[in-house]
């Protein structure tokens, strides 16, 4: 949707040759006034779930303990499907330099769903288990994207299964990123599971070679999902050390809860409150952040959640025929901060305060 106020910023999703036609179409028709373009929202998780576990289109997958697929294989199709998007995203990339930028003067980037990685415990393994998790997780679109190949660790895990570059598709997806997106919402343990290697018919998830867990024992939150802003700011400085200081935008970052829950939303302001105040601290240390954008405006269906779970600052009354619609406590606080007003409600001001010094 394009605004008649504000900068308009566009995402568009990918099938090669004819996402190339159609990207051009965007291109030619709204250029002169989308001057951000995103090719790709969440790309490893429209594949993973897509391609792999097959929750979501096409519904692909080797059958599982989660899905009975009645097509795909999930060893060798999440590999085949990033191997083309990236292609997709860089011929269109292409098309859009050569033709677009000089006279629209826009930038093209590349959207990704990135958790905080942490080691389960301090061991060496574990610390390994981290690294290696990043590479597949980041470096398998960024590695093409600023090195023009697929990290070697993916390589030596996914053997055969992992496509090859030719050197022209090398060049062409190689320096075609301005700017990369994050969708970050929370944290992950990693422990190392060499077992996974040894699995038959190994998908990308057995390739990591790790076990996720979402909380430790002795964690301590009120919150379902933790607030780790100081994580996202060790991601974002991770990033820079191993591609450089790229333009970030944070696409995405918004709190989880249940759909029919108060609103009375104090945990969600906390959660904005954290993060948005680690984009000063990442700006403050140097790094390339040029924007951040809340998820989500209003309640709205999620592929997991379905209309179960909400990220809106705005509730939708579902029982509604007209869907009324009334502001959470959260959306006053986000008006009050974009206006650059202090707080209303002056418990706001104390509840973010406290939360800030335990983050």
């Amino acid at each position: 949707m394009i605004l008649r106020n504000g900068i308009p910023y566009l995402y568009m999703y990918v099938c090669r040759k004819d996402f190339t036609k159609y990207a051009e179409v965007c291109f030619r028709e709204f250029g002169d006034r989308v001057k951000y373009w995103t090719t790709v929202n969440e790309a490893n998780m429209n594949i993973l779930m897509g391609y792999d576990v097959g929750l979501a289109p096409p519904q692909r997958c080797s059958s599982n303990l989660i899905m009975n697929c009645s097509r795909g294989n999930s060893s060798t199709e999440p590999y085949l499907a990033a191997h083309h998007m990236l292609l997709a995203h860089a011929s269109a990339a292409r098309v859009y330099k050569k033709k677009y930028q000089g006279m629209q003067h826009g930038l093209i980037g590349f959207s990704h769903l990135l958790p905080g990685f942490l080691p389960q415990t301090n061991s060496t393994e574990d610390l390994m288990a981290v690294q290696r998790v990043q590479d597949f997780f980041i470096g398998w679109f960024m590695n093409p994207f600023i090195f023009g190949d697929y990290p070697d660790i993916m390589k030596r895990n996914a053997g055969s299964r992992l496509p090859s570059f030719t050197q022209k598709e090398s060049n062409l997806v190689k320096g075609s990123l301005d700017f990369f997106g994050i969708n970050f919402y929370y944290s992950v343990y990693v422990k190392d599971s060499p077992d996974n290697l040894k699995k038959e018919n190994r998908d990308y998830v057995a390739d990591l070679s790790a076990k996720f867990q979402a909380y430790l024992p002795n964690d301590r939150t009120k919150y379902k999902v933790p607030i780790t802003p100081k994580i996202l700011l060790r991601m974002l400085d991770s990033l820079r050390n191993a591609y450089g200081n790229i333009p970030i935008f944070i696409h995405e970052n918004g709190q989880e809860t249940p759909h029919n829950s108060s609103l009375d939303d104090w945990s969600r302001v906390n959660y904005l409150h954290a993060y948005i105040g680690s984009m000063i601290d990442a700006l403050r240390s140097g790094l390339n952040v040029k924007g951040y954008f809340v998820w989500s405006f209003m309640d709205v269906f999620e592929i997991v959640g379905g209309y179960e779970s909400s990220y809106g600052l705005y509730y939708v009354d579902m029982n509604d025929p007209n869907l009324g619609r009334q502001p959470k406590l959260s959306a006053k606080w986000y008006s009050n901060f974009l206006k650059g007003k202090p707080s209303m409600d002056p418990k706001i001001t104390n509840e973010t305060q406290n939360n800030a010094s335990a983050t």
